[in-house]
């Protein structure tokens, strides 16, 4: 896989571990905090004096007297009311009562004294001393309130709480009693006007019913209608109305009986009308008619009998015709007559309306007034009633306004400061205060932290993990444990390469003191021992430091050639170890500052590729001159040195990309300085090499290829 053009992993998600490494890190932020709270707060809580707390409790009500009032106050007494509890907070910390306390108890001069003052306090400073020692608290759903006072001497804090109290209290009653005297006063002074009014209107009346002629019986009334009148036309309204149904009545059955037959006429007139005389002529009629019948069925039609009786008959039928008649004519004469009845009534009663209409009319202006006398009458007895029932409530006692439940008492002992309390928050606060500041100062670190930041930020991969305090591993041998870190960058290298024949490596760095000369030097040392002929060539000319590790001159070198003053085999240095050679920087005229972008330097690269197998170029920081960009550009491969916490991650990017830029082949990136003993979290990379060849001091480290193996897998 060409690692050079790997993906840059997701980023993932911070685990607890991922808080955990921070505390770890930042563990002596946090204990300098921690110890830091913690030893002021104990220090203040063990200077600060010793307070004493006394607390008196007082029942509160609305106005109210002990027993119930005449007049119906408005509030359910004893219901919890918080608007009304907290009015009563602000009455007891107001002048009006700590103005008194401070009276009462002339604490202008004793906390002057306590003062060490020589002249008294102000009555304003006075009161907020006592503000600042007290502290008021309701018991829930109740209307009793807490009066708490501080004081460093237990008597003068019970004393001062239940001055406060019984202040309160006077204050309440008094109050009371002043706003229902002076409440007294202004209503007698109201009334006295309001009989004033009511005399006048009396007078208004009086004058009125003379002028008017009103009697006593209409006086009497209350409303502008004359007695005499209103009956005379309840009288004849009454008649009226009689007339007029018995004439409805009568003309009905009048014309009903107009409408019927002679012979209906005979049948209902009897009935209708009630008439003996003709029910008497019907029933001799019906006789004679019987007769007639049965005459003529023993005599026959021509017999004297039956003539008679025949004559009889029609003489009979001729008064019944006439009664009838007469009845009908009766009828109709009755209706008439009803109907002129009912005119004349109806007549009347109009004329009395009239006359009534007329009589409240003229007499409506006296029972306006008498209605406004009326009216101011009430008003008075209300206020005669108000003045009444208020004195009376005013001679009521009034001590369930405000009751003193529990008297302050001496403490025993002191509640500030708190020392337990004081001691145990200095921890918490020490602890929480000390996390927070050690991850704000995580967050304002843009450094490299993790593998995981620098893969993800640069996306490239990092074949190396080397820990702190790394030596020289020509001085520290082959088997130290610092050596398996750079056998992995090795390993992890060699499978980094496109092809076998690349063999030129530029180690760059973005910044100064990322430690990329050490990187440079133990990586070669480490390719010189597995037996692979090495050169390492310092080609940092401005601040060389590879020939200081080595303790050679550094007076003939990179510059020398280059310069065409020596030839190649005159600049190179052996070492030590047979298979490493070294190459210094030399002097740097200030003349050939561009020497690297030359074709001399080409010409040195491509043989130096012929004779050994690998060849590694120590370059300044990418960021300070243009020289490590050339020498990327012209090597076959550039490793990346990033120190753990020491630069922003954008400047390692930016490095990142000038190399890219030139078109140099960036293959991985190695991560430097890492401390094992806080990060936990690259134990895994290197730091359990040391462990293992703890261990086994006999065995041969044959574990040091897992670690690379690993690290390969990962590049």
């Amino acid at each position: 896989m060409d690692a050079t053009n790997a993906t840059a992993p997701q980023e993932t998600k911070l685990h607890f571990l991922d808080y955990w490494r921070i505390i770890r890190i930042r563990k002596t932020v946090i204990l300098a905090v921690f110890l830091l709270v913690v030893i002021t707060a104990t220090l203040v809580t063990f200077i600060l004096p010793e307070q004493y707390s006394s607390r008196a409790r007082i029942k509160v009500q609305r106005d109210q007297s002990d027993i119930s009032e005449l007049m119906d106050r408005s509030g359910v007494p004893g219901a919890y009311d918080p608007y009304f509890i907290q009015t009563e907070f602000e009455v007891i910390t107001s002048e009006l009562i700590l103005g008194k306390v401070v009276e009462d108890l002339k604490l202008n001069q004793v906390l002057a004294e306590m003062n060490g003052m020589s002249q008294p306090l102000k009555t304003e400073e006075s009161m907020e001393i006592i503000r600042r020692k007290t502290k008021l608290r309701p018991v829930r759903n109740t209307s009793i309130i807490e009066i708490e006072v501080t004081d460093p001497k237990p008597e003068e804090a019970a004393r001062l709480a239940n001055a406060i109290a019984t202040a309160y209290r006077n204050h309440r009653l008094e109050t009371r009693k002043q706003l229902s005297q002076g409440g007294i006063e202004a209503l007698k002074e109201y009334l006295d006007k309001q009989e004033e009014k009511v005399k006048e209107a009396q007078r208004e009346v009086d004058e009125l019913r003379q002028k008017l002629g009103i009697p006593d019986a209409v006086a009497l009334s209350e409303a502008p209608t004359m007695l005499m009148s209103a009956e005379t036309l309840r009288r004849l309204e009454g008649l009226r109305i009689e007339s007029q149904a018995e004439y409805v009545r009568a003309e009905t059955m009048l014309n009903k009986l107009k409408e019927l037959s002679p012979e209906e006429l005979e049948q209902a007139l009897p009935t209708a009308n009630q008439d003996v005389l003709l029910g008497s002529f019907l029933e001799q009629l019906n006789i004679a008619e019987q007769r007639l019948i049965t005459l003529q069925k023993e005599y026959g039609p021509e017999h004297s009998e039956v003539i008679k009786v025949r004559a009889m008959v029609a003489d009979l039928q001729q008064k019944v015709k006439k009664r009838v008649n007469g009845i009908l004519l009766g009828l109709s004469a009755r209706v008439t007559s009803l109907k002129e009845g009912l005119d004349n009534l109806t007549k009347e009663v109009e004329n009395a309306k009239q006359e009534d209409i007329e009589t409240a009319k003229k007499s409506r202006p006296y029972f306006e007034a008498k209605r406004r006398l009326d009216d101011l009458q009430r008003f008075r007895q209300s206020l005669t009633a108000k003045i009444f029932f208020e004195q009376t409530d005013l001679g009521l006692p009034k001590t369930s306004m405000v009751e003193i439940v529990d008297r302050a008492i001496p403490g025993r002992y002191p509640v500030k400061p708190n020392k337990m309390l004081n001691i145990a928050l200095g921890v918490i606060i020490g602890l929480v205060v000390g996390i927070g500041l050690a991850f704000f100062i995580e967050y304002l670190d843009t450094s490299v932290k993790t593998i995981d930041d620098v893969e993800r930020s640069l996306g490239s991969p990092v074949l190396g993990v080397i820990p702190q305090n790394v030596g020289f591993l020509l001085e520290e041998g082959a088997e130290s444990p610092h050596a398996e870190a750079y056998r992995v960058l090795r390993t992890n290298l060699l499978f980094s390469r496109k092809d076998d024949k690349l063999n030129t490596v530029a180690v760059v760095s973005a910044g100064a003191g990322e430690g990329k000369s050490t990187t440079v030097f133990n990586l070669a040392a480490v390719f010189a021992q597995s037996g692979q002929r090495v050169i390492v060539v310092d080609s940092d000319l401005r601040r060389p430091t590879l020939h200081k590790m080595l303790g050679v001159t550094n007076n003939i070198g990179l510059t020398n050639y280059l310069l065409r003053q020596n030839t190649l085999e005159e600049v190179i240095q052996t070492t030590s170890l047979p298979t490493l050679d070294f190459m210094a920087s030399g002097k740097l005229p200030s003349s050939s500052l561009g020497i690297l972008s030359s074709s001399q330097m080409k010409e040195l690269i491509h043989e130096l590729k012929q004779h050994y197998d690998f060849v590694f170029f120590d370059s300044p920081p990418v960021m300070g001159v243009s020289d490590a960009s050339i020498l990327a550009s012209e090597v076959d491969m550039t490793l990346q040195v990033i120190q753990y916490r020491r630069y922003p991650q954008p400047m390692n990017i930016r490095a990142k990309q000038l190399i890219e830029k030139v078109g140099g082949n960036l293959i991985g990136i190695v991560l430097n300085n890492i401390n094992m003993s806080q990060d936990e979290s690259y134990y895994y990379y290197s730091g359990y090499y040391h462990e293992y060849y703890s261990r086994n001091e006999d065995q041969e480290p044959a574990p040091a290829a897992k670690p690379g193996s690993e690290s390969t897998e990962k590049a």
